[in-house]
């Protein structure tokens, strides 16, 4: 959950500094495809969601 986390924040940042900052668009469309893959990456968490796996002892 914190890595889903910590990419949403770097997705924000870079999507604010490449709007707010002149000539740095490249970083709000690299912010862009970060938040794009954190989605599919929790989509894909979500659905595994209640399975657990066992350790052996």
């Amino acid at each position: 959950m914190s890595l889903f986390l910590l990419l949403i924040l770097v997705a924000l940042v870079l999507g604010i500094i490449g709007f707010a900052a002149h000539g740095l668009f490249y970083l709000l469309v690299i912010g862009a495809v970060v938040l794009l893959a954190d989605l599919v990456y929790g989509a894909a968490r979500l659905r595994r969601g209640g399975r657990r796996h066992r350790i052996a002892r």
